[in-house]
């Protein structure tokens, strides 16, 4: 029980602390205006997709194949294009801007649980392996808590909100630490779809909410720069870390 209770904790914190890391980072700036909140949008667009395709669908790919990883992309995008439908604007007591952060927080979450899952099982294998799986995504969250926090504060989200949202779109991977350790893994497939799913989830996000909200057209120069910043600093974390 105690074993199990350390696994859980270190997979928690490292969800927690990378993406409340990368949320503080952004609250330093305050609440953006005008190009530097498209720049800012565009930017964490730019991460997201970086983060999508050099990591998540490559290791979709590399586990499940192209068939499970296609089948979770479309199960992704359709799962949130309903989640967005029903969950509109007017139903949603926030800003356009803070529901986009809010549901990406949702893909950040959705992806943090089969990593967890990667934690636990790796910590059953050795100890080391678990730990150096969890300082890895620990530092892999950070550009993730970045994106999600750009949309909450351009929205008018308080830091303080800010900052316990991104911690909260983290703890998924601590109960998929736990999975991990009581199960053992998924099968390669399983692994890969979910990755996939989450993977698709974000693409919609992505394409549907913060890339529109970043390309008002008085400031399209910035919102282009700063997603081509985003993929730019998204492919240098993934590549260092």
């Amino acid at each position: 029980m105690w074993e199990l209770g350390r696994i859980v904790f270190l997979g928690t914190i490292a969800g927690v602390l990378g993406t409340a890391a990368g949320g503080l980072l952004l609250t330093l700036i305050g609440k953006p205006k005008d190009t530097l909140l498209c720049f800012l949008l565009a930017f964490s667009a730019g991460i997201m997709l970086a983060i999508i395709f050099q990591d998540l669908v490559l290791e979709a790919l590399d586990l499940g194949g192209l068939t499970a990883t296609l089948v979770g992309i479309s199960l992704g995008v359709v799962a949130l294009f309903l989640t967005t439908t029903y969950i509109g604007a007017d139903r949603l007591p926030a800003s356009g801007l803070i529901k986009a952060g809010l549901f990406l927080g949702i893909g950040i979450a959705l992806h943090n649980l089969p990593e967890g899952l990667a934690i636990g099982a790796g910590y059953l294998s050795s100890q080391k392996l678990g730990f150096s799986l969890a300082l890895a995504l620990c530092l892999h969250n950070i550009p993730e808590g970045m994106a999600m926090a750009a949309p909450l504060l351009a929205g008018g989200c308080s830091p303080t909100s800010t900052v316990l949202l991104t911690i909260l779109a983290g703890t998924p991977m601590g109960i998929g630490s736990l999975i991990g350790a009581t199960i053992g893994t998924l099968s390669p497939q399983g692994l890969g779809g979910t990755l996939a799913f989450a993977a698709g989830a974000m693409l919609f996000l992505v394409f549907h909410e913060l890339l529109p909200q970043a390309q008002q057209e008085s400031f399209q120069v910035a919102s282009t720069f700063g997603s081509i910043l985003g993929i730019l600093i998204g492919l240098t974390f993934l590549v260092i870390l």
